[in-house]
This record gives structure tokens, sequence and C-alpha cells, in this order.
């Protein structure tokens, strides 16, 4: 299994949309409370194995970083793990952050 790349415009039309998905975030603890991307939860080592154990392997998994490059492992790990559907978001949350200020917790 392999990952696939997620535009920034594509994710916002699922998120309005509703789409039922799982938003993970592997920054650090400090970014993550400093600004996510509205219901995303952070995603580490040490809660993965959680993360595996409750998602079905078909909901669709975004995985966001910093600028959209530490995704691509994280995604392509997470893929060879069962999950049917990895993207990495291109861009990361700094691209989101520019496009969207509005749309950012934290």
């Amino acid at each position: 299994m392999s990952f696939q790349h997620l535009d920034i415009p594509t994710l916002q039309a699922w998120l309005d949309d509703g789409r039922e998905l799982a938003l993970v975030d592997i920054r650090d603890p400090v970014s993550f409370s400093q600004g996510h991307i509205p219901g995303s939860r952070r995603l580490d080592n040490d809660g993965v194995g959680t993360f595996l154990e409750e998602t079905p392997a078909g909901r669709p998994v975004v995985v966001v970083c910093y600028h959209g490059h530490s995704s691509q492992q994280a995604a392509s790990w997470l893929a060879g793990q069962g999950l049917d559907e990895v993207y990495s978001l291109d861009g990361g949350f700094t691209e989101w952050q520019l496009r969207h200020p509005d749309s950012v917790e934290g």
C-alpha cells in the first residue's frame, strides 16, 4: 500500500462536506497546541498503536506536518499498516494557516 498526496483545497472541500476522515497532525506538542486544523488530533509514536486500533481500515486518513515533507514518510508507514486510504497534506499546516487563517484552532 502507498499513500496519496492531497492538496489544501481538496481537504477544505472534504471538511466543508463533512466527509468522515481521520485528520492527524504529527508536529511537536507545542506547535500543535499553538495552532492546528480544526478536527485534527496529534499523533506521535506513543499514540499510534491506539490510533491504528481505533481507526477503521477504510476510513480516509490525512497526515499533516509542518510543510508537507515529514507527513509523506508517516503516511507511507500508516498505509503499510493496513489503512486503505492515506494522504499526505501538501504544504502542511504552514500552507493551511496561510490560506485559512480563520480555520485554525489552538
